[in-house]
């Protein structure tokens, strides 16, 4: 059983400021491997491979630390999905589509993801890893690590360190961009590591991380690639690659290699035991992943995503049994963002979302990704199951910007005491009419608990038809069996889902 998730990132009361200790001549165009090296890239064992990548990749390999005034409180796992994943309307957390929380099952490797500062005596400061991605200074490292830092010291394994300048940062994939620039004498380019392509990574290929665990400067680890696209409930664009290199904390922002020597990965989380170190499971964000906001950090210092304004949620047997679906294939959209993207080329409460721009939607997972990715102002066919008929649609995707943020969570819905809803009943919970019925009990034992009915939703349909008050939802409710499953429609806090109760 996992006990705990923790970031990669050490706070330096103890440790010192590691530096590197080696020349950095003869790098500054990247390397990679020799064919004769080359042809043992699947089956290093008893080559020298290993021992090229690390000598050769090292140098490149950076050294992060900072002082910072101002420390945000980072917890590990607390259960559920706190501050894990967000979704997408309008608000501060969020996701490009709006997505809304699985209750359980999830952990989140980075605490909560926007607490409140902590107030008190000034850090001492904190450590990581990065690593040079051109000979001009440019560094890559997880935005955790460099986060509420008050001056950034970057050290090379040449001893020397260099202040850096933060570029840019994205919170919602953990990575930053730095800058630093060469001293009067040093060389006129900085060596730099080659990006490989993630998406051609396999199951089961050697990797090797490089970093400073625990301050241990220029750490090398190897492992294989234990498995590729896990949602670890971080943030909506999860999609990490998972490997038995070992990795601590330290280890966050370095790189983490294939046989090549290419970055193929950011080491970003691990899942630790007690002693808060490496049980050979950690996550890297693909390489492929800051390719594609490269260029958006290094101009504007943030990233542009796509938005398409609508709440979604997993599709679960149940549901899919309930909407007629052949499989549990597609993304249901539980609510509508008004005058969205969404909203304004047609899509509809109650469609499930199969394919975005030609691409299927297997999971609600792949959507957010789709849409983030999409350039804003740009048309795309998107293509839903209404009705049991499939739809094609074509929406011009807006700008996710902050303020189309809005917090969503889901549950999953008898026995259930109601009661209809006053307008000071309304004011009081500061609903924005009298329609529905308020859940004001749920029997712990009952249907409604075990599919995720809570005290304080509002039910607003059973069956696709409209629950106004009491009398409807007694009259609803009531036509079905033991054996028959109920489809509710439910208000929780500023959005809706669809709950399917046998």
């Amino acid at each position: 059983m996992v006990k705990k998730v923790k970031i990669l990132f050490t706070v330096a009361l103890v440790l010192t400021i590691a530096t590197f200790g080696a020349g950095l001549s003869g790098l500054g165009s990247g390397f990679l491997v020799s064919k004769a090296y080359a042809d043992n890239r699947f089956n290093p064992i008893g080559s020298n491979v290993f021992v090229e990548v690390a000598k050769n990749q090292n140098p490149a390999v950076v050294h992060v630390s900072h002082k910072a005034s101002k420390v945000k409180m980072r917890g590990g796992n607390r259960g559920g999905n706190r501050g894990g994943n967000r979704d997408g309307s309008r608000g501060r957390q969020g996701n490009p589509f709006g997505r809304q929380d699985r209750q359980g099952g999830q952990f989140n490797p980075f605490g909560n993801q926007f607490p409140e500062e902590r107030r008190g005596p000034p850090s001492r400061g904190g450590m990581g890893s990065g690593f040079l991605i051109d000979e001009t200074g440019y560094i890559l490292t997880n935005h955790h690590v460099v986060e509420g830092a008050d001056g950034i010291t970057v050290g090379l394994d040449n001893k020397k360190e260099y202040d850096a300048k933060v570029i840019g940062v994205d919170p919602k994939t953990d990575i930053a961009l730095l800058k630093i620039e060469p001293k009067e004498g040093d060389p006129k380019t900085f060596p730099f590591l080659k990006m490989g392509n993630s998406d051609s990574l396999q199951v089961g290929e050697w990797v090797m991380a490089i970093g400073n665990p625990f301050g241990l400067d220029h750490t090398v680890t190897v492992g294989v690639v234990s498995a590729k696209g896990r949602n670890i409930g971080a943030g909506p664009y999860d999609e990490f690659i998972q490997t038995d290199a070992s990795i601590n904390p330290g280890n966050s922002g370095g790189p983490l290699l294939n046989i090549d020597g290419e970055v193929i990965g950011i080491n970003t989380a691990i899942i630790s035991g007690n002693t808060g170190g490496n049980v050979g499971i950690g996550f890297a964000t693909p390489i492929n992943v800051a390719g594609k906001i490269l260029d958006d950090l290094k101009e504007k210092g943030s990233v542009t995503r796509g938005w398409l304004g609508v709440m979604v949620q997993e599709i679960t047997p149940e549901l899919a049994s309930t909407f007629g679906l052949e499989d549990n294939d597609g993304a249901l959209v539980g609510n509508v963002i008004p005058n969205s993207p969404a909203s304004l080329g047609g899509i509809k409460r109650g469609d499930v979302i199969v394919k975005f721009d030609n691409s299927d939607v297997k999971s609600m997972t792949k959507l957010p990704k789709l849409v983030a990715g999409t350039n804003p102002g740009s048309t795309v066919p998107v293509e839903v199951i209404r009705d049991g008929k499939n739809k094609k649609l074509d929406i011009k995707i807006d700008v996710l910007e902050e303020e189309n943020v809005k917090t969503a969570s889901l549950g999953k819905p008898l026995g259930v005491q109601t009661q209809d809803i006053s307008p000071e009943l309304a004011e009081r919970l500061e609903l924005d009419d009298v329609t529905g019925v308020l859940v004001s009990d749920v029997d712990p034992d009952s249907p409604a608990a075990r599919s995720g009915i809570r005290r304080g939703d509002v039910i607003l349909e059973i069956n696709r038809k409209q629950v106004k008050n009491m009398d409807d939802y007694h009259a609803l409710a009531g036509k079905k069996g033991a054996s028959d499953t109920l489809l509710m429609l439910v208000k929780r806090g500023k959005t809706s889902i669809y709950i399917a109760v046998k």
